[in-house]
């Protein structure tokens, strides 16, 4: 990777981990062997083909970055990282990426691993306190905000929709949550929204969605702030009646976040209509950068970097690089203002699965 502009320091061996705005700040650390770094990575989950995808490109990315890997999985359980992250300690890891859904509860982990000096990356979600090197995620009041412009314009600024709401002891469910209502109240006041808590479970969203269609069979679009109610929905939809073609009067305008194979897929089939590509390439990518760069005694600040995104500083001592997440849809147009990419578009993450 190529800098942009001047690091803090002159010194170019820092060349090849540089983002815009980098400093050296110390002396790089290997394993004890004296090879590649040894570090550890915490997968949340692997229920979801978001998930599994995040899990196929980890190892790819160690091994470009010359790292050793070990890995675990928390089955979105804090306890169950907890657990984990003892046992990353004494394999004698040099840095930890991890993506805590409880991000409330992981505090006294991260102070912990801050005090053996071990470095933490947090993907795709940012603890509500405490430290880490870098949190690498999208924009996910972006989310809520994108979803919101595509169906308030599909709607002409009138009607009812449903928001299957992700955990909101989640940072990322809040954003989205909290984005997509903000939006509505400001640009499609004539909307109206119902939210509903599913905690990420997709059996629970299916029902949820059920229920408000047969109190509401005016339902004229739904917001699934995941991948993880798209079967669910499109079940629902279909016993309705209403999986229909997107010029039919009947159809129910569906927008998603995750950008996996079968949601584009369905874009392009018509079954939903948009979504929001999470990149769970890059997650795993710059998850594994960052660390490499924590070992290497690499800072940053904030700013642009050399790969369309930009570094912001959350609170004092956090910062997050916020990576490119694109509102897709079937024709690649511009909805409330959101440009938007087409859904076979071939730099989308979920066109490039093998």
């Amino acid at each position: 990777m190529r800098l942009r502009t001047a690091l803090c320091s002159t010194t170019s061996a820092l060349a090849s981990l540089a983002l815009l705005s980098a400093c050296s700040s110390g002396t790089g650390t290997t394993a004890a062997s004296g090879g590649a770094p040894l570090v550890g990575v915490d997968y949340p989950r692997s229920d979801t083909d978001f998930w599994n995808s995040y899990i196929k490109y980890t190892p790819q990315y160690a091994k470009e970055l010359g790292l050793d890997l070990k890995t675990t999985n928390s089955q979105n359980d804090v306890a169950k990282l907890t657990a984990n992250a003892q046992t990353f300690i004494s394999q004698g890891v040099k840095g930890l990426a991890m993506a805590p859904q409880d991000t409330a509860a992981i505090a006294p982990t991260l102070a912990q691993l801050e005090a053996k000096k071990i470095p933490v990356v947090t993907v795709d979600t940012r603890p509500d306190t405490g430290k880490v090197f870098m949190v690498v995620r999208a924009d996910n009041r972006a989310y809520g905000e994108k979803a919101c412009q595509f169906l308030g314009t599909k709607l002409s600024g009138q009607g009812k929709v449903v928001m299957l709401e992700g955990g909101l002891d989640s940072i990322n469910g809040r954003d989205r949550t909290e984005a997509f209502n903000d939006c509505m109240k400001k640009n499609y006041p004539g909307v109206k929204v119902f939210g509903e808590a599913t905690n990420w479970d997709g059996a629970v969203a299916a029902q949820k969605l059920q229920t408000d269609l047969t109190a509401n069979p005016d339902i004229k679009g739904v917001y699934m702030e995941s991948s993880f109610a798209l079967s669910g929905t499109l079940q629902v939809l279909k016993q309705k009646g209403l999986l229909v073609d997107p010029k039919d009067p009947k159809h129910v305008f569906v927008v998603s976040n995750d950008g996996i194979p079968e949601e584009l897929k369905s874009i392009g089939e018509g079954k939903i209509d948009a979504t929001v590509s999470q990149p769970a390439d890059l997650y795993a990518k710059y998850a594994l950068y960052y660390l490499k760069a924590a070992i290497d005694g690499k800072a940053f600040k904030p700013g642009r970097t050399d790969h369309d995104s930009t570094i912001i500083q959350v609170r004092e001592g956090l910062l997050e690089d916020q990576l490119s997440a694109p509102l897709v849809t079937v024709d690649g147009g511009t909805y409330g203002g959101e440009a938007s990419v087409k859904s076979d578009d071939k730099s989308l993450w979920g066109n490039n699965l093998g």
